[in-house]
């Protein structure tokens, strides 16, 4: 054949996608996916973990993007809200924050600016850096998860996001203006364990995505050991994996006082300030 023939042809290559095979899929009702939450919800009373955290803080939407090395730490939670959460600095264990919370007022210690913050719970204000609006009440909510009312309204629907498909309770909540979105469950239907949970405001904003995998049986009750935890109005993200876990054996309630050092400079949120 010619060779000009052949140096005048256009050669034609296409990529052909090859659709991703989507799982097994199990059924279920809306009755049996309450059930199975809520005593995944009801198993869990407290919780005494050695876990790693990877924080990620900043906005994609302003392009500022930080990323944290990985911490060691602790938690301890005890229904109905107390949590304890000490982070420390990889080799040398050394403390770099320690918070807690009641339910009511959130402390946070962070010794190498010598600060103490204390503010309550619901505290909307934010700081300036947004790895410094991490509170403890966040990771309680992502750890100990609230039962669905008998009373609540609930819908049942189906996502398929390939190879996964899911199950999607969504809850709605009486509040002060009417009902709103509380929250949305993500049941993974390969197995029917939750994968994801989506926390509303009251302005059905998304304020917490909290992403469980990694399921371990811990005795008779199954738990996650990875979880994610997405604050998109805080603009931070923490990934929290568990190493060692110990469920539902008594912790003292002074493992969950945290009183402010001497010589650290107090910060009380609430009153306009920030950290």
């Amino acid at each position: 054949m010619n060779a000009a023939i052949l140096g005048g042809c256009a050669v034609s290559r296409k990529t052909v996608t090859i659709p991703t095979a989507t799982k097994a899929a199990l059924t279920a009702t809306k009755a049996e996916l309450i059930v199975r939450y809520n005593q995944i919800a009801s198993d869990v009373q407290t919780i005494n973990a050695a876990v790693r955290m990877s924080p990620t803080a900043g906005s994609a939407l302003s392009g500022v993007v930080e990323q944290y090395h990985d911490v060691n730490g602790y938690i301890l939670a005890a229904r109905p809200s107390s949590i304890r959460v000490i982070g420390q600095a990889p080799i040398v264990a050394k403390d770099i924050f320690d918070m807690a919370s009641d339910g009511q007022t959130f402390r946070i210690y962070i010794p190498s600016k010598n600060k103490f913050i204390v503010g309550p719970v619901h505290l909307s204000e934010t700081a300036q850096k947004p790895i410094e609006n991490l509170r403890p009440q966040h990771l309680f909510e992502a750890l100990m998860w609230t039962e669905i009312a008998t009373d609540a309204p609930v819908l049942l629907e189906e996502q398929s996001e390939p190879p996964e498909q899911y199950y999607v309770l969504t809850v709605a909540a009486q509040g002060s203006q009417g009902w709103n979105l509380d929250r949305k469950i993500w049941f993974e239907r390969s197995d029917l364990q939750v994968a994801r949970i989506q926390i509303f405001g009251g302005e059905g904003e998304v304020v917490s995505d909290i992403k469980a995998s990694d399921w371990q049986a811990q005795g008779n009750i199954l738990y996650p050991h990875g979880i994610l935890v997405d604050r998109p109005v805080d603009q931070y993200q923490l990934a929290i994996a568990i190493t060692n876990l110990t469920l539902n054996q008594p912790i003292s309630a002074d493992r969950f006082q945290l009183a402010q050092p001497a010589g650290t400079d107090l910060v009380q949120l609430g009153e306009g300030k920030q950290p």
